[in-house]
């Protein structure tokens, strides 16, 4: 992901919270395999998990100390070619350490997640810079969260470890799904589904656990036009209308009003040396 710093969001909470809101991720591989393609890629739903026990971490850009970087639970059926060259990888790395069970891989994977609106930006947006020079071009808004870890595959469906593992995961997602996502005050568990046929099913998945080494942000919102293109972003996509359209307004006029607020905060530092 390119980062300009006007679009780096470096608020580990504030992509902690993009996950949460938009938990379907782009989990990608790259393993090495005589049978499965080298670079694979799934969308999965993911739970986040962020223990408050955790000590916390330090965030090399801001070289303070900053909320943990977490963990992502996850799921795959057995018979995607992804969930295969992972454990064909577990089974090598199982003989080569003479281990069993569960095992996090050394090989560092990737997850994707996207914000909740992006949309394509014609430079008739930009009411300030078009009519005086016409030097604009097209682009993009979006806003994303991208998770660097190490990937732990519970696949042996005959170890406890995996069976408890899957039973968490179902359940967790399940409820965070029919909660956060639905809305219902009286959601779809899991066991309301026959305790058999959910066993079965368990048979047929594999249980991912990502431990986020790297979490990485983008909000690319129009920061980098001038205060006029923006308003003219703002107001064109307030026209445009729909969840999309006014989803992204408003995100513009937040990203807008954050870089003001820490204009402010240099200014105030700036005086406080003189």
């Amino acid at each position: 992901m390119y980062l300009r710093a006007i679009h780096a969001e470096s608020s580990i909470a504030y992509l902690h919270q993009l996950i949460r809101d938009n938990p379907l991720g782009i989990f990608t591989t790259a393993i090495r395999s005589p049978s499965y393609p080298l670079l694979q890629t799934s969308h999965i739903p993911f739970v986040l998990d962020v223990p408050e026990s955790l000590p916390p971490v330090t965030d090399a850009a801001a070289a303070e100390p900053t909320t943990h970087l977490g963990t992502l639970r996850g799921h795959m059926a057995k018979q995607n070619p992804q969930a295969k060259a992972l454990m064909e990888a577990l089974a090598a790395h199982q003989t080569a350490s003479n281990s069993s069970g569960a095992l996090e891989l050394p090989d560092e994977v990737l997850v994707l997640f996207n914000g909740p609106h992006h949309h394509y930006v014609t430079p008739k947006f930009y009411t300030e810079t078009k009519p005086a020079t016409g030097k604009v071009v097209p682009t993009w808004n979006y806003s994303a969260a991208q998770v660097y870890g190490r990937v732990r595959v519970y696949c042996d469906s005959k170890a406890d470890e995996t069976g408890a593992y899957l039973q968490r995961q179902v359940e967790d997602l399940s409820r965070e799904a029919e909660t956060r996502i639905m809305g219902y005050e009286k959601p779809w568990a899991v066991a309301d589904a026959p305790f058999k046929y959910v066993e079965l099913l368990k048979k047929n998945i594999i249980g991912i656990e990502i431990r986020i080494e790297r979490l990485q942000g983008k909000v690319k919102m129009s920061q980098e036009m001038g205060e006029g293109d923006r308003e003219g972003v703002i107001r064109g996509f307030e026209a445009l209308g729909g969840e999309t359209g006014l989803g992204v307004a408003g995100t513009v006029r937040e990203r807008a009003g954050l870089m003001g607020l820490k204009k402010k905060e240099r200014a105030g530092a700036k005086e406080g040396e003189v």
